[in-house]
C-alpha cells in the first residue's frame, strides 16, 4: 500500500499540493510538539536523578498524535496509549499539569493512583491512559457507538502501537466497529518496535493496514513524521465517521527514536545507523523548515519559543517538588459511592502504620 506524503524531510512540498491547515493551527501544532519534546526530555532526566519513578518519550514521533489531535473537534474522545501527551498539550493541558501528574502529586488528576505518562483530563476528552497494551482499542469502538446511538456527530480515536496488533483486542474492537460502522478511527503509530521485537518479527502481513482492509474497514497509511499527510488523513477519516460511513484505520509510518521506557536499552537491539537514518526524517523539524519558507517562522520566534518553554517547565517541576503527595484517605475513596465499613477498617490500619511510622 502506497505511504501518502505531501512534505519531504527538507520541509518541502510535493508538486501542486496546497496544505488545508490554517496557519495558527499549524503553529499551535508546531509549539505543542516542541513542549511534548522538552518535557520528554526534562522527564527522563528526574527519573535518571530519583526525582520520578518511571518515563516515556515520544521522540520522532510528537508529529502523529498532535497532529491527529489537531484534526479532531474538541468534543471527539482521545484514548491515547502513553506516547501522546503532545495531543493533551494541543488540546490545552499545561506543563505544570502534566508534571504534578508526573509527580503523582496531591495536584495530579489521577491523585497519584497512576503510574507517569498514564494522563488523561476527563475535561479535555482524553481518557486516562492504560498499562496494558491493546484494551483502550475495544473502549474506543464502543464509545463511537455509544455516539453513534445518540445521534452525535462526533468520533472516538484511540492511539497504539503496531505490537498491539498482536493482542485479541485489536480484532475485537476492529471488528465491532466495522460491523457497527461506528464513528472510530484507529491510530497505530507504526514505530516498528513493541518494545525489543521488530516489526518484522511480529507479523507476517505487509504492515498493519491490510488488517484494516481484511475487516472491511477505509484504511489510510501515511508518513507519521509529515504534519500535513497526519493531519489531512486523521481530518478526512472523521469526516468519513461523522458521516455515518463507519470506521477508519490509519497506520502512520514512524520511528522510537528514543528507548521503550526508562528501563530500557534500545542499543542491545537496534544498530545506530537505523536511528541515525530516522533522525533526518525528524518531524519537528521538517514542519519548523516548512514555516520558515513559507514566512511564518524563524530564528528569533524558535529561540523566543525554546526559552518560553523551558521556563514554563523549570517553574513546573520547582512547583511539583514542593507539592504535597495526595492524603491518604484518597487510596479508597472513588471507588464506591460511601466508602464501605470493611474498606475503612483497612484504611484505619494503613494510617495507624502510617503514622507510627
Amino acid at each position: 500500500m502506497e505511504t501518502l506524503q505531501y512534505m519531504n524531510e527538507n520541509g518541502e512540498l510535493a508538486n501542486g499540493y496546497a496544505p488545508e491547515v490554517a496557519e495558527e493551527v499549524m503553529i499551535d501544532a508546531y509549539k505543542a510538539m516542541r513542549l511534548a519534546r522538552h518535557v520528554d526530555e526534562r522527564m527522563i532526566t528526574l527519573q535518571r536523578q530519583g526525582t520520578i519513578t518511571f518515563a516515556l518519550s515520544s521522540l520522532g514521533e510528537e508529529c502523529c498524535s498532535v497532529g491527529a489531535a489537531a484534526a479532531l473537534d474538541p468534543g471527539d474522545w482521545i484514548y491515547p496509549q502513553y506516547r501522546e501527551n503532545g495531543a493533551l498539550f494541543y488540546r490545552g493541558f499545561s506543563a505544570e499539569d502534566y508534571v504534578h501528574h508526573m509527580f503523582g502529586d496531591a495536584k495530579d488528576l489521577g491523585k497519584g493512583r497512576q503510574m507517569p505518562n498514564h494522563f488523561g483530563c476527563r475535561e479535555l476528552n482524553v481518557v486516562t491512559v492504560s498499562s496494558p497494551i491493546g484494551t483502550k482499542i475495544p473502549h474506543a469502538a464502543g464509545c463511537a457507538y455509544a455516539m453513534k446511538l445518540q445521534n452525535e456527530a462526533l468520533a472516538a480515536l484511540v492511539f497504539f502501537g503496531e505490537g498491539a496488533t498482536s493482542e485479541g483486542d485489536f480484532h475485537a474492537g476492529m471488528n465491532f466497529a466495522a460491523v457497527l460502522e461506528a464513528p472510530a478511527i484507529f491510530f497505530c503509530r507504526n514505530n516498528q518496535y513493541a518494545i525489543s521485537t521488530k516489526e518484522s518479527s511480529q507479523y507476517h502481513s505487509e504492515g498493519v493496514a491490510p488488517k484494516g482492509a481484511g475487516y472491511g474497514i477505509e484504511t489510510y497509511r501515511v508518513d507519521g513524521n509529515d504534519f500535513f499527510a497526519v493531519y489531512e488523513s486523521v481530518a478526512k477519516a472523521r469526516k468519513h465517521c461523522v458521516e455515518g460511513k463507519g470506521p477508519v484505520l490509519i497506520e502512520a509510518m514512524t520511528y522510537r527514536r528514543g528507548a521503550h521506557s526508562t528501563s530500557d536499552d534500545p542499543t542491545r537491539y537496534r544498530p545506530k545507523e537505523e536511528v541515525e537514518e530516522w533522525e533526518k526524517k525528524d518531524p519537528v523539524i521538517r514542519l519548523r523548515r516548512y514555516m520558515e519558507n513559507a514566512g511564518l517562522w524563524d530564528g528569533g520566534k524558535e529561540k523566543s519559543l525554546l526559552q518560553e518553554i523551558e521556563n514554563e517547565v523549570t517553574k513546573a517541576i520547582e512547583i511539583a517538588k514542593k507539592t504535597e503527595k495526595p492524603p491518604l484517605i484518597s487510596l479508597v475513596e472513588d471507588v464506591y459511592e460511601e466508602i464501605p465499613a470493611t474498606l475503612m477498617e483497612q484504611y484505619e490500619d494503613v494510617r495507624q502504620h502510617h503514622t507510627s511510622s
